[in-house]
């Protein structure tokens, strides 16, 4: 990797993606994937308001390949967190396949729900591929589903009992956990969010929401960044820039996980929801004085 200054005396990488930019999205992706605020979101408003507001050399949208790509370290942080969990997974539903008497296992159970689960974003990703990188990649549209699947949020909070736990998760339970998680393919509803959302709904409680939404969230996020890939031997993303912000989303992304089941347990998403709605209300505001476009 090669390191140099621009014409403006700005360090940047051998691709033209500036360290600090390339830094700062990283921790943007590791701090926003796990909480219910919507990294996509994140990667999609912080370099378009820098841009807008003096940072230049900042490109205003860095693309769904590349926000794809850099979950892949947030997604290596669930992993390595959550190794034993997956480890005992995968080793008992691969055991059940051959052995009847494990097929009701908890953790063989799990493997189907997290298969299944990922059923619906994989369908709707690819049917609306070209609608959710373009058209949806839209601040009038990220602000707006902020604020709405932020009070979606606050109702599911209400109406849950937060009686169940992770054991207690059925295959109608997986199904519509992972609906809800297609949500997460419009900019601003957040994958952590809107799986939270519907395991909510169902009764869970947040520190269970935010396990299974961890572990659902693997295979969905794995395979989008795989596919996403194809865009680094094409030329179409600045690679050095992509792999500083993957590491950097990687170690961020490990305390964001720790932290917030910590949280969960003692605390309500309402600080979430408020933070959704202001931030909703705030970029409207910029938008429609043209502050930002």
């Amino acid at each position: 990797m090669q390191i140099n200054r621009d014409k403006k005396g700005m360090w940047v990488v051998s691709d033209g993606m500036g360290i600090v930019e390339a830094t700062v999205l990283g921790v943007v992706q590791g701090l926003t994937e796990f909480l219910p605020i919507s990294s996509s979101a994140h990667l999609l408003i912080v370099p378009s308001v820098a841009h807008d507001l003096g940072a230049e050399s900042w490109t205003k949208d860095p693309g769904a390949a590349f926000t794809a790509i850099i979950q892949l370290g947030t997604m290596a942080a669930v992993i390595l967190y959550f190794r034993k969990d997956i480890a005992d997974i995968v080793r008992t539903w691969t055991r059940s396949l051959f052995d009847r008497s494990l097929r009701s296992h908890p953790d063989a159970r799990m493997g189907w729900y997290i298969g299944l689960g990922t059923i619906p974003i994989s369908l709707v990703g690819l049917l609306f591929k070209d609608l959710i990188e373009g058209p949806a990649r839209n601040l009038w549209i990220n602000a707006t589903v902020l604020i709405v699947m932020g009070l979606v949020l606050m109702v599911a909070e209400w109406a849950g009992s937060q009686e169940r736990e992770v054991r207690d998760l059925t295959l109608r339970d997986g199904l519509i956990v992972g609906g809800f998680q297609a949500l997460a393919l419009v900019p601003g509803s957040s994958r952590s969010g809107s799986t939270m959302t519907g395991a909510l709904f169902l009764g869970y409680t947040r520190e269970a929401a935010a396990r299974y939404s961890f572990l659902l969230s693997i295979p969905a996020v794995v395979l989008s960044g795989a596919f996403e890939l194809r865009h680094v031997s094409e030329g179409g993303l600045p690679v050095q820039g992509t792999v500083i912000a993957t590491v950097v989303s990687f170690v961020v992304g490990y305390a964001s996980i720790a932290w917030l089941l910590k949280f969960l347990v003692k605390h309500s998403t309402a600080v979430f929801v408020y933070y959704r709605v202001i931030l909703g209300g705030i970029l409207l505001g910029l938008l429609s004085s043209g502050a930002i476009t």
